[in-house]
């Protein structure tokens, strides 16, 4: 069997990433593989097991968490969006993420023709996380007040979350996307902002406001602030994500709702 520093998750990713699958090839050796799992139990549901045989050696039965494994598609935006980030997106070709992945060019171009798709999927992965981790939540809250709340936590969570902040920042940089694509995404973005003005708009009539700040006009300052904190923020720094939820949240009703 193959030493114990054998690294068997970026074996799983390479197989994964290039569609290597049973009677095909690695490196000249016939394999089986089978990424489903065959284990009962709790073991099951976070781990991939993974057969793998040559032919001049017996089955090997290995495991590999869940967490550790992504779709293909989902590997590639990632990476793409920490290129996209480190290098800008003008400067960053498909040969580099393709090399960023250690995938052969044919199998980046089997998911993704060109670097535009790339980028309109990294966009509209962002929208989907913000819609599944903020707006559905949010939705599920009867009390407007504490909805508005909740939202601003959720919004903030999202766009500090080390996992996605290189994917959800993509939906604040000016890049280019042709008009079509474009227009797909600000539909989406103009989606959320509608939502937060009618929710701001149901909350300045139950608290009685007299300001003078429109609910449009709240809405776009509001995700403004909370979309630029990555500019900023330092998880380092003194101020930690509960307090800024906190003082965000003071800010926005003192001020535009006060």
């Amino acid at each position: 069997m193959p030493g114990s520093d054998y690294n068997y998750v970026e074996l799983f990713r390479e197989l994964h990433l290039n569609r290597i699958w049973p009677s095909q090839c690695l490196g000249g050796t016939e394999l089986e593989f089978n990424p489903s799992p065959i284990l009962q139990g709790n073991f099951a549901q976070t781990h991939w097991v993974i057969l793998l045989q040559t032919r001049a050696s017996p089955v090997y039965i290995f495991a590999v968490p869940r967490e550790t494994t992504l779709d293909p598609r989902q590997e590639i935006l990632r990476t793409s969006a920490r290129l996209f980030q480190q290098q800008g997106y003008d400067a960053t070709s498909m040969n580099d993420v393709a090399a960023a992945l250690r995938l052969s060019k044919g199998g980046l171009y089997h998911h993704f023709q060109s670097k535009e798709e790339i980028l309109f999927n990294l966009m509209n992965h962002a929208m989907d996380i913000t819609e599944e981790r903020v707006l559905k939540p949010a939705k599920a809250v009867p009390d407007p007040v504490e909805r508005l709340r909740t939202l601003i936590r959720l919004h903030i969570a999202v766009v500090l979350s080390e996992r996605d902040r290189e994917i959800t920042v993509m939906l604040h940089e000016n890049h280019p996307l042709s008009p079509m694509l474009r227009k797909r995404i600000n539909m989406r973005k103009k989606d959320y902002i509608h939502f937060v003005e009618n929710l701001v708009a149901e909350v300045h009539r139950l608290r009685g406001s007299k300001g003078t700040v429109t609910p449009r006009a709240a809405a776009f300052a509001l995700l403004g602030m909370i979309n630029w904190i990555y500019q900023w923020y330092r998880p380092e720094g003194a101020l930690q994500e509960d307090a800024l939820v906190q003082q965000y949240t003071e800010i926005f009703f003192q001020g535009a709702l006060g």
